[in-house]
């Protein structure tokens, strides 16, 4: 089949999540201006550059995350292993902003070290970020269409030590967890070592 996704696709579910599978989640933190922590998954996220280190997370609609990153300059991204697979998703309840997720969804706030945002503390690892910038997106006609983006810097790096196996960050320990289609989520599969070519 072929479709415009600006036509109907006529399927009974929107395919376009599913192909672009799996995304890792951004649990991204913050603390309002009142000192009120915010906590909120968004399954448009990744890194986008290494030198200096860099992540993004994408919001359909200005929601508490982006208000907040924008005013304070800062937010952390907590690393969801499967072990805190159901906390993350009941701090995807749109509370008032008042209102604790790391309360609601039981989970134990952790300072971070260079910004004031809070990390979970159980995450198997935690980025620190300065926003860089915070941008609406535009279609091809150059129109806002209501999502947002917003760019951090990562200025710190938290790592459960347990985490580690032979220097590295291992995913077989931390396994986390995806961002499928639909109400589908991803569990670590095995994980396959690919050598580039040229590579001994």
């Amino acid at each position: 089949m072929f479709y415009e996704p600006a036509n109907a696709h006529g399927l009974p579910y929107n395919p376009f999540k599913a192909i672009v599978a799996p995304r890792p989640i951004g649990w991204i933190s913050t603390r309002a201006p009142d000192g009120t922590p915010n906590l909120a998954p968004y399954s448009f996220y990744n890194a986008i550059a290494d030198t200096p280190p860099m992540v993004m997370f994408s919001s359909s609609g200005r929601k508490d995350s982006v208000d907040i990153a924008e005013t304070t300059g800062e937010f952390a991204c907590n690393f969801v292993g499967e072990a805190l697979m159901k906390a993350m998703n009941q701090t995807s309840f749109a509370y008032e902003r008042s209102i604790s997720e790391f309360g609601k969804a039981g989970l134990e706030e952790a300072n971070c070290r260079i910004i004031k945002a809070p990390r979970v503390a159980a995450a198997p690892a935690a980025l620190e970020c300065v926003v860089t910038d915070v941008m609406e997106l535009k279609d091809r006609n150059g129109q806002p269409v209501g999502n947002w983006v917003v760019i951090g810097e990562v200025v710190g790096v938290h790592i459960d030590d347990a985490m580690l196996t032979d220097g590295r960050f291992d995913l077989n320990k931390a396994r986390p967890v995806t961002r499928l289609g639909y109400r589908d989520f991803g569990l670590t599969p095995p994980i396959v070592e690919l050598l580039r070519p040229g590579e001994d």
